[in-house]
């Protein structure tokens, strides 16, 4: 598929019929309620791993410990009735521990593959940066081409694929910092933060008795997920809105703040998130907000800051707000003009 066909959303050639996003709409919603039994009072933390599962991306969730990432990890995963498994990195783990091994078969003389964990619809990655970054980078070719090379030998990973990954702060100790490549192999970016005081206590009536998690159950199953990632490729999507997409992340690359901004991957991302967001408020279009509501998530951690910007202590989440102030936003009519 060109690029300019990856950027409209058309959908490739004797492709079956996708039911409406309307329709769909209902299985988007309970799900975000399922994992929101869990992540109590964080409505928009969910709203970004959804749109990440709808843009067919990978979520990295960043944060200290105890706020609840690996919980937001398994429930998502937990509402979905597909294969998952889960990674704990370690100092000590390898890439085969990831990827699979090739091991001899003594009885039929020949080498047998046996899949690691990534072999699932969802990967849950627990503190990604206490592994070294030979082993992060196990997960690199997984994440870009939904595909693992083992010994010369490529074996397809299962649809949908959605790795979700957790880390603390770099400043933590034990921690390796995810280098750039990887970086922009995820969709998004989102940090919990600590729960308001209403919340807080909300959680802890609600373990009070059991354990929320553990009681949850699936409320979507693959093939309801298969046909809503179908629907999200066909939401209509504009040239204007395109147009504004591009120029938001074009304009990173302009910012003497930042010494690397956005890569081109992050332009297909976005509008590919954008699209998501629609789905997901009920509409078979992009609007303008859809764009502006996804760019942090989608933008941000794939921007480096300039020591003297970091000396300034300024951060990649303001830029992009920065910019989402000062770009023209498109009207969204058909003449092109923009407010």
């Amino acid at each position: 598929m060109t690029p300019e066909a990856q950027l409209s959303g058309a959908a490739p050639a004797g492709t079956e019929p996708t039911p409406s996003i309307d329709r769909l709409h209902g299985t988007i919603q309970r799900i975000a309620a399922n994992v929101e039994q869990v992540l109590v009072g964080k409505p928009e933390v969910v709203r970004v791993a959804l749109v990440t599962m709808l843009a067919e991306g990978h979520l990295l969730v960043e944060d200290v410990p105890g706020v609840g990432k690996t919980s937001l990890a398994k429930a998502l995963a937990r509402s979905i009735d597909c294969s998952v498994s889960r990674i704990q990195f370690t100092p000590d783990l390898l890439p085969s521990d990831i990827t699979g091994v090739s091991i001899y078969n003594r009885q039929t003389e020949s080498f047998e593959f046996r899949p690691g964990p990534v072999f699932a619809n969802i990967v849950v990655g627990d503190e990604i940066n206490r592994a070294s970054p030979k082993t992060q980078s196990a997960l690199l070719e997984c994440m870009e081409e939904n595909q693992v090379t083992v010994d010369g030998e490529t074996y397809p990973l299962s649809a949908p694929f959605m790795v979700i990954a957790t880390q603390n702060p770099i400043e933590m100790e034990g921690t390796y910092a995810l280098p750039e490549a990887q970086r922009d192999r995820f969709t998004t970016r989102v940090s919990i933060g600590y729960p308001d005081a209403k919340a807080e206590l909300a959680m802890v009536d609600e373990h009070a008795g059991h354990d929320p998690l553990r009681d949850l159950r699936p409320v979507a199953d693959s093939g309801e997920v298969q046909a809503l990632l179908r629907a999200v490729r066909r939401v209509h999507l504009s040239t204007e809105i395109r147009r504004y997409a591009i120029e938001l992340v074009t304009a990173t690359r302009q910012l003497p703040e930042l010494r690397l901004g956005a890569s081109p991957r992050s332009t297909l991302q976005l509008v590919r998130a954008a699209r998501a967001q629609a789905a997901l408020s009920g509409r078979e279009f992009v609007v303008p907000d859809d764009v502006q509501a996804i760019a942090v998530p989608v933008l941000a951690h794939r921007l480096v800051l300039t020591s003297e910007a970091r000396a300034s202590r300024r951060s990649a989440t303001d830029l992009v707000r920065q910019l989402l102030n000062r770009i023209p936003v498109p009207r969204g009519d058909s003449d092109g003009e923009r407010r």
